[in-house]
């Protein structure tokens, strides 16, 4: 199983889950145009997509969403309160759509996916847990972790999660006070702080890769997230590596992280 990350961040969210003939998207929160070209860095097409998983409507996950269903009618994969509001944003996709029931697993292609509850400003977010010839999780956009995230995560061979922002800079930073209240909420966005907790104990329970994911470009470098969640994997053998905003980052799983240019 290989993960190849497109985008993370608030400016577009993107990634191909890649096992065997299966290959499956993450969120489409970059252009059409974007999509095609990194699948193309990662010598694959539109062709090969079996699915799109979409973590929750925020345009930074599903921009490029309606384009996809337009040009390539592939299937969106979602759960129930997810997949009415895509329905509702974009009539269009209605026939496209497969309603994925949080806590069970389905299969995609020959990957066993499973939703798991993400706590964020929306009436629903999901992470993903996917399982095939190796193990991989996603959790971002959420303000706290529960035990089903960490139920989600834990035992997971790679994880990318959410280290948004350091709390110094958004506190003293520029955004108006009511923003930045509502990212330092439970259904906000995690700190570097708190990821750092969360990649301490994934370490622990056997994940061989952290990727940190949902950078702030405002309140956070990845200098400081990789400085903050090292720190605390002092004496892990767990790698770590930061998401790009935009680019490819290969991530086979057991082997070392590749940056494609």
């Amino acid at each position: 199983m290989k993960v190849y990350v497109f985008a993370s961040g608030s400016s577009g969210n993107c990634l191909l889950l890649s096992s065997g003939d299966t290959n499956i998207l993450i969120d489409a929160g970059i252009s059409m145009r974007r999509i095609e070209a990194s699948l193309a860095q990662a010598g694959r097409t539109m062709r090969d997509i079996g699915g799109v998983l979409i973590t929750h409507e925020h345009s930074d996950h599903i921009s490029g969403l309606k384009m996809l269903v337009k040009h390539h009618r592939v299937p969106v994969y979602a759960p129930r309160t997810v997949a009415a509001r895509l329905r509702g944003m974009l009539p269009e996709i209605d026939g496209c759509l497969r309603v994925i029931p949080v806590g069970e697993s389905v299969l995609v292609g020959r990957l066993f996916v499973r939703a798991f509850h993400t706590p964020h400003d929306t009436d629903e977010s999901v992470g993903y847990r996917v399982e095939g010839d190796g193990v991989f999780a996603l959790a971002t956009d959420m303000g706290c972790v529960t035990e089903e995230i960490l139920s989600g995560l834990r035992g997971a061979h790679t994880v990318l999660i959410e280290a948004n922002h350091d709390e110094e800079m958004l506190r003293y930073g520029r955004y108006p006070v009511y923003l930045k209240r509502r990212i330092l909420s439970e259904h906000g966005h995690l700190s570097n702080d708190d990821c750092a907790l969360l990649a301490q104990t994934l370490a622990a329970s056997g994940t061989e890769r952290i990727i940190l994911g949902h950078l702030s470009r405002e309140n956070n470098t990845p200098l400081r997230a990789l400085d903050t969640v090292s720190r605390a994997l002092e004496g892990c053998a767990a790698e770590l590596c930061c998401a790009p905003v935009s680019g490819c980052l290969e991530v086979p799983v057991g082997e070392s992280a590749l940056c494609l240019r």
